[in-house]
This record gives C-alpha cells, sequence and structure tokens, in this order.
C-alpha cells in the first residue's frame, strides 16, 4: 500500500497506476464465466443461434463455408432485406459469408467503384451471437462474453471518473489518498454486484416459467377448453383521467421489456356497437407480415377483419370510436410514459373469428406470433410496441388467448382488454418472447375484438403507413430498388 500512496501522493504515476488498478479491480470482481474466452466445450452440444441484421442499405445473401472445400453453400432464401433480421442455427467454430447483391435496377452495387462487397464471420463458442452488417459490408459482431466485456469497461471508465476527480482534490494528504481508493473498490463492487444480481434474476424467472408451463403443456396448445385465466401477480386500479371510471388491472407479466395487463370493463357495448357498424361494409380476410417488406394470406391466421379510421374531429362531441382510441392511448402513457400521440398511430381493427363446430379441422385462430420485433434488439423508429385487445363478443367454445413463452393464459370476458408491451420504455429494447402469443382456435359462437397496436416513432408526417412491415420507410424501400 505505501509504494503505491507514495507513488501517487508524489505525481509520479496517477494516470497508469489508475489504469492498472481498474484493470485488476475488473477482474478480481468479474467472475471467470464472464472474462476472457471460454474454453472450447466438451461435454454439451456446440449449437448456437446466431442472428444477422440487415443494415448496409443493400440486399445481401448469407452463405455458409466448407471448412474443407470451401464452397459456399446459400442459407437465406433468397436474400435478406436491407433493415431485415435473419436467423440461424450452427455450431461453434463454422464459417459463414455475407455477400451484397446488386441493385435490381441497375445491377451493381452501391460503392462508389460499384464494386458488391463480402465479408465472413466465424460462430464463436458464447452465446447470444449478433452480427449487424453495416454500409460497405463492415461486419460488427457481439456476443454475450463481448457485451459483458464492454459492460466492465463502463464500469470501470465510471469508477476511474470519480476516482481521479477525488485524487486530484485530495492533493498529498495519505488519509484522503486511502479513502478515494477505498471508494474505488466499493465502486466496482457494487456495480459487479447489481450486474450479477440482474443476471441472477433473469435466470430464477426463466427458471419460473419453465416450472409454470411444465405444470399445465396442454394449455399451450389451446387443447384446454376449460382452462381459466392463469393468476395475477397482483391486481391494481387505473382510473381514466378523462371519464374517471376506476377499472380493476390484472398485472400477469411486469418486466422492463415485457408486460401483459388484463383491465376489466375497458370497451362498452356502445363502443363495441360503433366499431362492428363501421366494420360491417370492409370486412375482409385477414393478412400476415410476408417477412420482405408486405403481407399476404395464411393458413397461421384465419379471421375477418376491417380497419377503422378515427375521426377525432368528432371526438369532443362523444364519438364512441374515438373515446375508445384516446383511451388506449392514456392507458398506453400510463404504463410506459411515452408521450404517445394519435396522429400517425394505425387504425382500430376491428377483428372477427367464427366456430364452426368441435370436428373443424381447420378453425379460425392465429397461430404463435409477436406483434412488433421480439429479438432484444434496439426498438426501430415507427414500428409497434404495444398492443391492446378489447373483447366485445365470446365465443361459445375455444379463443382463449395464449402466451406461451410467459406462462399466461387468458379467457376471454366480454369487455374486458388484455394490454401487452414489448419495449424497455428506458433502454428502447424489445422484448425477448416473452409477449409471443396464439389466438386459440374458435370451435362455437363467435369472437369479436377490437384491436390497437401502439407505434412508437409515427406523427403526421411520418404516419404508420409510411413504414412497411420491417420498419423500412417505404420511400427508402422503393429507392432502394431503383438504384
Amino acid at each position: 500500500g505505501i509504494p503505491i500512496l507514495h507513488c501517487l501522493r508524489m505525481s509520479l504515476c496517477p494516470a497508469r497506476l489508475l489504469s492498472v488498478v481498474m484493470t485488476l479491480l475488473a477482474l478480481a470482481f468479474i467472475p471467470k464465466s464472464v472474462v476472457g474466452k471460454r474454453p472450447p466445450p466438451t461435454n454439451k452440444s456446440t449449437s448456437r443461434s446466431i442472428t444477422i441484421i440487415n443494415e448496409s442499405g443493400s440486399r445481401v445473401e448469407v452463405y455458409w463455408i466448407h471448412p474443407q472445400t470451401r464452397e459456399a453453400s446459400l442459407m437465406s432464401s433468397p436474400n435478406v432485406m436491407n433493415g431485415a433480421t435473419f436467423n440461424l442455427n450452427s455450431f461453434a467454430g463454422h464459417e459463414f459469408e455475407v455477400r451484397e447483391l446488386p441493385s435490381v435496377a441497375t445491377g451493381v452495387c452501391k460503392s462508389e467503384d460499384q464494386t458488391c462487397h463480402s465479408a465472413f464471420f466465424a460462430v464463436s463458442e458464447n452465446d447470444d451471437q449478433t452480427i449487424t452488417v453495416h454500409k460497405g459490408i463492415e461486419l460488427e459482431f457481439v456476443d454475450d462474453q463481448i457485451k459483458a466485456q464492454r459492460e466492465a469497461g463502463e464500469l470501470v471508465k465510471e469508477c476511474q471518473t470519480k476516482a481521479k476527480e477525488r485524487l486530484a482534490a485530495a492533493g498529498t494528504d495519505a488519509a484522503e489518498i486511502q479513502a478515494s481508493m477505498d471508494d474505488l473498490v466499493k465502486c466496482v463492487e457494487r456495480g459487479v454486484a447489481d450486474t450479477l444480481s440482474r443476471a441472477n434474476e433473469e435466470i430464477a424467472f426463466q427458471a419460473n416459467v419453465r416450472k409454470g408451463m411444465a405444470q399445465f403443456m396442454e394449455n399451450y396448445t389451446c387443447t384446454d377448453l376449460e382452462l381459466d385465466t392463469s393468476d395475477s401477480l397482483r391486481d391494481e386500479t387505473w382510473v381514466s383521467k378523462r371519464d374517471k371510471k376506476p377499472r380493476k388491472v390484472h398485472i400477469m407479466l411486469d418486466r422492463p421489456a415485457s408486460k401483459i395487463h388484463v383491465v376489466e370493463n375497458f370497451i362498452s357495448q356502445q363502443e363495441c356497437d360503433a366499431m362492428a357498424e363501421a366494420a360491417q361494409p370492409k370486412l375482409h380476410r385477414a393478412t400476415v407480415a410476408d417477412g420482405k417488406g408486405g403481407s399476404h394470406f395464411s393458413e397461421h391466421r384465419k379471421a375477418m377483419q376491417a380497419g377503422i379510421k378515427v375521426n377525432w374531429s368528432k371526438e369532443a362531441s362523444g364519438d364512441h370510436i374515438a373515446k375508445l382510441s384516446r383511451r388506449v392511448y392514456d392507458y398506453t402513457n400510463h404504463v410506459l410514459d411515452l408521450n404517445i400521440q394519435e396522429h400517425g398511430q394505425e387504425d382500430l381493427m376491428s377483428i372477427q373469428y367464427f366456430g364452426r363446430g368441435e370436428n373443424d379441422t381447420a378453425p379460425d385462430r392465429y397461430t404463435p406470433h409477436c406483434d412488433g420485433d421480439c429479438t432484444g434488439l434496439p426498438h426501430k423508429a415507427g414500428t409497434r410496441m404495444a398492443t391492446m385487445v378489447m373483447y366485445c363478443t365470446i365465443p361459445e367454445l375455444g379463443g382463449h388467448t395464449n402466451f406461451r413463452n410467459a406462462g399466461v393464459h387468458v379467457k376471454p370476458q366480454k369487455g374486458n382488454a388484455i394490454f401487452f408491451s414489448y419495449i424497455d420504455p428506458e433502454q428502447l429494447t424489445m422484448d425477448n418472447g416473452f409477449t409471443e402469443h396464439s389466438g386459440c382456435p374458435v370451435f362455437k359462437g363467435e369472437k369479436k375484438i377490437v384491436t390497437q397496436w401502439i407505434r412508437l416513432g409515427v406523427d403526421s408526417e411520418n404516419p404508420w403507413d409510411s413504414f412497411n412491415t420491417l420498419g423500412i420507410k417505404r420511400s427508402e424501400a422503393e429507392e432502394e430498388a431503383e438504384l
């Protein structure tokens, strides 16, 4: 301790010493499973999941490279559009190539010399591997170890800044210098403890979810038609600032980027009737996103739907549809505090499912899906981040809503609503799959719901329909196709 104090006191090596001390402290307090390269596994599978995010401005293809022959095999079919995400499963040590594709219109690539670029990456032994493809096919590789090292670096930097400030004020006071070093140690200890606490909480939560799933696995295939709504974590009361009515809220899931609430008596019969009347002449078969920026019909979603524009000029006169939509935004802001406005948002959607008997082999339903991104990645401006589903007509048999990854099952009740958000409002990162849900098959009767999808980053000049289903501005996508 004395040589260090002497060095600091005489101002001979403060910067170098602090850097060395910080590194040693970080290595001392961060577990070995977080620092350094993990040794190759010997008794478990080397299978790894990889997420590729294309932000290059061009279409790309992903090829697997044979380790002996170096022959390339196409993995993306046919290509990954700009703004799209491509997921694949591989093994540690396998190598891939990302190739830029020329513009459809010009037949050349976007670089100054019009050359199409490519780049290689190898699958690491670590988890949570994400490759972001930037302009010029520059690859940014991140996995759980790199993320941990970055967090450690940020922690050390923060503690170092505080220590430097206190040391500068300490001058030659040995006691104050020693106190500064003690605070330095405590700073790193607190930071590491918080990090480990968050990691342990995540592990414990996922373990509880898996246990809950095991207790009633039949629920997750929507076959238990008598299953009631899952127990809530807690119950609260929300009082609308407009109609002053208290509404009971069942908190089913409460995580930073994943929330599921059941709100009682959210939609009135008059509001349901107004939506049904407006929807009747517009009903058409429902579609799903096609993964290429558009949408198409799919057997995974069997329903009729109609989009209803809200006439906000009638809100002051008590228009039922405007009142309902405003209530949705009020509740969203109550939960997320993101100051969501109605400008540029999607239309209210009237959706209808029809039962044709218990022996129907292809009933109306919506198989498991996410309403927005559920990859745990940063939110894309202009895309969805929350949903409100409101029940108007309840079927005699079936029609439940199931969040299989969260262990939450909701039996529909007339007038109630399910609100679920899939964004962390502070970090603006997306849910990691806990709000994936399904509309269970309707076997008897009718199921009529009103759905509002809520977006972040839209306004009057950038409305929801100016973005395609990949979250890319249509004008930018069309410009790319023309280049």
